[in-house]
């Protein structure tokens, strides 16, 4: 398990970051073949997820979300190849802009605490990448 922290800013208010967290359409990730909810209430939701591992191939995970209007939610992964890995994204208003914030603890089965950190770090990158891009389609 390592503990990893890292921080991005949106070029898009907060309001519009929460309605993109809750819509069911418009999460277009290269890492996430599918998902799909099994259980959701009023301060969250369980999904099943399909998503690529470092060497290509593809992992069944179950990740629960807990969510927390509007500064964030936290995640926990609760079975697959990283089962125990809990973190927290935290949204900070700045004006037009919206600073996020990850921080948690990262398991990945047979991978050593180096390279579970440089992947943690390379999936958030990408997952931002992805999330910027998909919030300029967002209305």
């Amino acid at each position: 398990m390592v503990h990893v922290k890292d921080e991005g800013v949106f070029d898009e208010p907060l309001e519009k970051i929460w309605r993109f967290l809750n819509a069911e359409q418009g999460h277009d990730h290269n890492g996430v073949r599918f998902s799909k909810v099994i259980e959701q209430s009023d301060k969250g939701m369980t999904t099943e997820v399909e998503v690529k591992a470092p060497d290509g191939s593809w992992a069944k995970e179950t990740w629960k979300f807990d969510m927390n209007p509007p500064t964030g939610f936290n995640m926990e992964i609760t079975s697959g190849p990283m089962k125990g890995t809990k973190h927290t994204h935290t949204y900070t208003a700045m004006g037009n802009k919206t600073k996020v914030v990850v921080e948690g603890e990262f398991v990945r089965q047979g991978v050593d605490d180096a390279s579970m950190k440089k992947g943690a770090l390379g999936m958030l990158e990408q997952l931002f990448n992805e999330d910027t891009a998909n919030l300029k389609k967002f209305k």
